[in-house]
C-alpha cells in the first residue's frame, strides 16, 4: 500500500515590524493618559478617582449617621465603582482614616488599628477587623449631592452612576495632603489648616487682591513637628505652586534623666527612618553624644527617648541630628491638579480662583435645583386651588365617570387644569377632601411664590451667589475645631549645625605612603616616638604639617581624585599602619593613591607629569567645588600613565628622568595654567619609540650636580645623558630614605 506523504505545515507568519512611535502612541499612551486622569492626580474637589467612590459607596451605605460597620464590607461595596481589587481599596480607606493620622481633616470615623503615618513598621489589621464610618465633616461633603449640584456618570461596567466630584463646601483641596506620581508628571500638595484655609477663602472671595500668606500663614501637617519659615520662599510656593520648604522634629530636654524626648517629627519620614540613620551615625562614630536611642511609642502617641552621654549639651546635638537625619527634612511642593481634565500647575490665589468659579457652578446647580422643584410644587397648588371653588362637583365629576381613565380628562375639561394637575387632584384621598386641608395647602401659594422669586434674584446675582459661599464657610469653622498642630519659626530663629565650628583645630602631620596608608598624627605623640611602622617594600613618599580641619585631595591612577577633610581620619600613632585609603575612601577595585594634596586656599598650581613626556599645568582653583562632593571624575589626563604631580606656588624647575638614562631639567614658568582639569598638557621631553619618563623631581629636591648640563632653551627637547653622580638610582635611594 502506497503511503501518503505528510504534509508539512505551513510557516507561521513573520510578525510584521511596528515603528516605536506607533507602539508608544497605540499601546503607551492610553496607560499614560489613564494615570494621569484617572489615577493619580487629584481634582478640584481635593480627591482622587478612589477616594471619591470609596467615600460615595459609604455616603451610599448610610454611614453618613449610621453605625460603624466593617471594611470589609465597605471595601466589597466599593469594588462595584473601583476595580482595581479589594487591596488598594482598603489601603485609601486606611489614608483617609482619623487611625491613620495621615490627614489633618480625616473623612472616616475608625475603628480599630489602622497602623500610623509616622510609622513604616506599624502594620494595620486586616479590614474583616476593622469598622469605620463616614466622620462628621463628610456633611460639607455630600450636602448637595443629591441636588443635582455634580454631574454623575456611568462606572466602569455601565451599571452604576457615580459622581463626576464630589461638592465640597470648603476647599478641601488644599487642606487634605495629596501625593501622586503619575507618567512624566506628579503632584505634592501639602495640607493646611482648616480654618485658615477656611479664612482665607473667605477673605479671597471678598478680595481677590488678598495678601494670602496674612491668613494662610504656613502648611499644617497632621504629624505636628515646626515649619521652618522663610516667607520670600513660601510667598513664591503660594504664587507659583512649586517649591520647597523646612519642616524639623519637636523636642524637649529632661535634664533630670539626663534624655532628650522627640514627640514630633516632619510628615514625610518616619520613625524607622530615624533611627536607621541615627545608628547608622553612631555606628560609624560621627555622632558620640548619645548613649542610647528607642523608641517609645504607645497609644498615647509618638515619644523617641535619646538617652544622653554626661556632658552633652543637647541643643548643639540636636542641631547635629537634624542636619544628619530626617529629623529636618524638606517637602517640595508641587501644585498640580486636574481641572476639566488637564493637569495644571497653580499658585494658590488661581486655586482657589478655580475652587470659587466650580463651587458658584454647583451653587448655581443647587438653586436652579430647588427652584425647579418649587415651580412643580406652585403648578400643582394651583391646580388644587381651582377646585376649592366647587369641591362637590370635583367629587360629583369623579363619581359619575364611568371609566377610571376618563377622571383625569373630565377634571382638566370641567377646571381648566393640565394633565399633571389633574392627576394630582385625582390622587388626593378621600379624608383629605375637606375645605380645612385644601385652604392649608392653598396657602402655600404664596410662600413658594416669595421663595421662587427670591431664588431667582440670587441666580441674577454673583455677589448674592457668593455670599451663600461665604456663610457656609464660616459655618464650617464653628462647626469642626481645627487647631494647628505644626508649629512656626523664622529662618532667622534657627541656628544651623556647623560641622567644622564644634570641631577641634590643632596641628597634625600627615604622611602617605607608597602602598597608599595614611596617618593623621599630632606633634607630641611625633615627639614620643617617630619610628614608622610599615608593610615589607612601603616607604613616606609625602609628607606635609598641616591643621585638623584642612581639606586634603587624593589623586588615583584611575584618574580620579577623592576630596576629604582630615578631621575625618583618626590621630593615630607612627607605630601604627594608617588608614587604608582604597578602603576608607571606597576606592574602586584596583584603584590606588598616587599623589596627596592640601589645597588650603586653593591657590596656586598641580603640574601632572607623564610618561610620554608631557606636563599639564592646572589651577588648583579647578578642584574646588561648591557643593560638597567627595570624588571627581576626570581629575587628570587619561591619555597617559602619571608618574608624578607636585603642588606648586610658584614657578620652580624640575628634573625629568628617561628609562634611556637621560635627564631634562623644565622650567614650569614655560607652561601656562589651564582651568581644565583633563588637559592634555605640553610636550616637555623628546623620548623614542618605547622609550617613557619613569621619575620626577623638584630641582631642589633632586641633589643635581651640574645642572646647567641639563636644561635647555626650547622645549620638547631629549635632554642630556645621566652622569653617575646625577643617576637615577640616587634620587629613588633619597625619597625611601
Amino acid at each position: 500500500m502506497k503511503k501518503t506523504p505528510e504534509k508539512t505545515p505551513p510557516a507561521p507568519n513573520p510578525p510584521i515590524p511596528q515603528p516605536i512611535t506607533l507602539t508608544l502612541s497605540e499601546n503607551y499612551m492610553p496607560y499614560a493618559m489613564s494615570v494621569i486622569v484617572s489615577r493619580a492626580i487629584p481634582e478640584i474637589d481635593g480627591f482622587k478617582p478612589s477616594q471619591r467612590k470609596l467615600l460615595y459607596t459609604m455616603y451610599k451605605m448610610g454611614l453618613l449617621t449610621g453605625n460603624r460597620t466593617k471594611s470589609a464590607n465597605v471595601v466589597g461595596q466599593t469594588m462595584k465603582l473601583n476595580p482595581h481589587g479589594d487591596a488598594t481599596i482598603y489601603e485609601t480607606l486606611v489614608r483617609l482614616s482619623r487611625g491613620n493620622e495621615a490627614l489633618l481633616t480625616p473623612f472616616i470615623d475608625s475603628k480599630g488599628n489602622f497602623g500610623k503615618v509616622y510609622s513604616r513598621d506599624m502594620a494595620y489589621a486586616a479590614a474583616r477587623y476593622t469598622e469605620v464610618k463616614l466622620d462628621a465633616v463628610c456633611s460639607e461633603i455630600f450636602s448637595d449631592i443629591d441636588r443635582d449640584a455634580v454631574d454623575f456618570v456611568d462606572n466602569y461596567d455601565n451599571t452604576l452612576k457615580e459622581p463626576a466630584l464630589l461638592p465640597t463646601a470648603f476647599p478641601n483641596i488644599l487642606v487634605s495632603a495629596n501625593l501622586g506620581i503619575a507618567v512624566g508628571m506628579a503632584s505634592s500638595i501639602c495640607g493646611f489648616n482648616l480654618h485658615e484655609v477656611c479664612r482665607t477663602t473667605i477673605e479671597f472671595l471678598k478680595n481677590p487682591d488678598h495678601d494670602i500668606i496674612s491668613t494662610l500663614k504656613a502648611p499644617d501637617f497632621p504629624t505636628g513637628g515646626e515649619i521652618i519659615l522663610n516667607r520670600a520662599e513660601m510667598e513664591e510656593i503660594y504664587r507659583t505652586g512649586r517649591g520647597p520648604f523646612k519642616v524639623r522634629a519637636r523636642w524637649s530636654h529632661h535634664p533630670q534623666e539626663n534624655l532628650i524626648e522627640v514627640t514630633e517629627i516632619p510628615y514625610t519620614t518616619t520613625v524607622e527612618a530615624i533611627m536607621d540613620k541615627t545608628a547608622e551615625l553612631i555606628k560609624s562614630g560621627k555622632i558620640r553624644e548619645i548613649s542610647d536611642m528607642r523608641d517609645e511609642t504607645d497609644l498615647s502617641g509618638l515619644k523617641l527617648t535619646i538617652d544622653l552621654k554626661r556632658g552633652t549639651d543637647p541643643e548643639k546635638l540636636m542641631q547635629k541630628l537634624f542636619k544628619m537625619t530626617p529629623l529636618m527634612d524638606t517637602f517640595s511642593c508641587n501644585f498640580n491638579i486636574l481641572i476639566a481634565g488637564t493637569p495644571r500647575v497653580m499658585g494658590i490665589p488661581e486655586l482657589l480662583d478655580e475652587w470659587a468659579a466650580w463651587r458658584i457652578e454647583c451653587e448655581k446647580r443647587t438653586l436652579h435645583f430647588e427652584l425647579s422643584k418649587k415651580k412643580e410644587k406652585l403648578h400643582l397648588l394651583k391646580g388644587l386651588g381651582k377646585i376649592l371653588l366647587d369641591i362637590d362637583r370635583a367629587i360629583k365629576i369623579i363619581r359619575e365617570t364611568d371609566e377610571e381613565s376618563e377622571v383625569v380628562p373630565n377634571l382638566m375639561i370641567h377646571f381648566g387644569i393640565d394633565e399633571v394637575q389633574a392627576e394630582y387632584v385625582a390622587e388626593i384621598k378621600l379624608r383629605h377632601i375637606n375645605r380645612e386641608y385644601i385652604l392649608k395647602r392653598t396657602e402655600e401659594t404664596k410662600e413658594l411664590e416669595a421663595d421662587i422669586a427670591r431664588i431667582e434674584d440670587i441666580l441674577k446675582s454673583r455677589p448674592k451667589i457668593v455670599d451663600r459661599i461665604i456663610k457656609a464657610l464660616e459655618g464650617i469653622i464653628k462647626k469642626y475645631p481645627s487647631e494647628r498642630k505644626s508649629g512656626i519659626i523664622g529662618e532667622h530663629e534657627v541656628v544651623h549645625y556647623d560641622e567644622e565650628a564644634s570641631i577641634e583645630d590643632y596641628p597634625v602631620t600627615v604622611f602617605l605612603t607608597k602602598e597608599g596608608y595614611f596617618k593623621k598624627i599630632t606633634p607630641q605623640s611625633l615627639r614620643m616616638s617617630h619610628e614608622h611602622k610599615f608593610k615589607d617594600g612601603d616607604f613616606i613618599s609625602q609628607e606635609f604639617p598641616a591643621q585638623n580641619r584642612a581639606e586634603v585631595i587624593f589623586f588615583t591612577n584611575l584618574h580620579q581624585a577623592y576630596k576629604a577633610r582630615l578631621y575625618e581620619f583618626d590621630d593615630t600613632k607612627a607605630s601604627s599602619l594608617g588608614d587604608y585609603l582604597p578602603s576608607k575612601l571606597q576606592m574602586e577595585p584596583g584603584e590606588n593613591v598616587l599623589f596627596m594634596c592640601l589645597p588650603d586656599s586653593f591657590s596656586g598650581n598641580l603640574l601632572f607629569v607623564f610618561e610620554n613626556g608631557k606636563i599639564s599645568k592646572v589651577e588648583l582653583k579647578s578642584y574646588q567645588t561648591v557643593s560638597n562632593r567627595k570624588r571627581l571624575t576626570s581629575a587628570y589626563c587619561d591619555k597617559s600613565p602619571l608618574v608624578r604631580a607636585f603642588h606648586l606656588d610658584e614657578d620652580t624647575e624640575i628634573a625629568l628622568y628617561s628609562d634611556a638614562s637621560r635627564l631634562l631639567i623644565v622650567n614650569t614658568a614655560a607652561m601656562s595654567p589651564k582651568t581644565t582639569r583633563a588637559t592634555q598638557g605640553v610636550a616637555a621631553m623628546t623620548l623614542k619609540k618605547n622609550q617613557r619618563v619613569v621619575h620626577a623631581e623638584l630641582l631642589k629636591d633632586a641633589k643635581v650636580a651640574t645642572p646647567a648640563r641639563y636644561r635647555t632653551r626650547t622645549l620638547p627637547a631629549a635632554g642630556a645623558l645621566v652622569r653617575d653622580e646625577d643617576a637615577l638610582e640616587k634620587q629613588i635611594k633619597l625619597i625611601e630614605e
